[in-house]
Formats: structure tokens, sequence, C-alpha cells
């Protein structure tokens, strides 16, 4: 479906400009100071060790980053009710949206599709 592809399209463009710093094709959009107040940790060790909530994103914490195929220390992401997800990886500079329609509570596809991804890189 178009629209499908127009929704993965633009949270691809929105990723970018994150790790762009604020910028996209050229243009700045936020400064590199929002970016970075954005995707700061603002709720310490409420959720544990492994991650944390900014003020717009899950962010992943060392103790996170140490289990595994789940990114590098810093790796944002996002879901949806529907099973749709999103991350970007500043370290590794990649980008990952999966766009699914599912309600299932125990769907784990957007799990493996990550693991998938950071299995297959390659320096």
């Amino acid at each position: 479906n178009k629209a499908d592809v127009a929704s993965g399209y633009m949270a691809a463009l929105f990723l970018q400009m994150y790790l762009n710093q604020g910028e996209l094709n050229g243009k700045r959009i936020l400064s590199r100071t929002t970016v970075k107040t954005i995707l700061t940790d603002q709720v310490g060790n409420l959720l544990g060790p492994d991650s944390g909530i900014s003020l717009a994103f899950g962010v992943l914490k060392d103790a996170g980053q140490t289990k595994g195929a789940k990114g590098s220390t810093g790796t944002f992401d996002w879901g949806g009710y529907f099973n749709t997800s999103y991350f970007a990886d500043p370290k590794e500079q990649i980008i990952g949206v999966i766009m699914k329609q599912t309600q299932k509570t125990s769907d784990d596809v957007s799990d493996k599709f990550k693991k998938m991804i950071y299995t297959s890189l390659d320096d």
C-alpha cells in the first residue's frame, strides 16, 4: 500500500534528521543541542539499568548494549500499538523501520528484525 510505504519513508527521514544532529538534506531543522536534549534519558534507573526514556524515545544504556543485538549505547527507538516500530543507532549510523498491523502483545517480530540487522553488520 502506498500510504504504508510513505509512512515508513517519512519515519526514516525523521530518524535520519536525528542521526544528522538536527539536519536533513542540508537544512537545519533542530539545533544540535536540542537533539542532544531530546535524546538524553530523563528517567534514570526507573526502568532498570538497560534502558531509559528520553523526551521522545526509548534509549539504550550501557548495560543494555552489553546484552547484544539491541544496538549501541544511545540507540533510540519507539513502537506503536499495532506493532510498528523503528530505531536509529548513532554509532553504527543505521535506521530500522518495520511497519506491521498486528495486535498480538506477544509479537516478537520487531525484536527479531532488529537482531537480524545487527547480526548482519560487517566491518
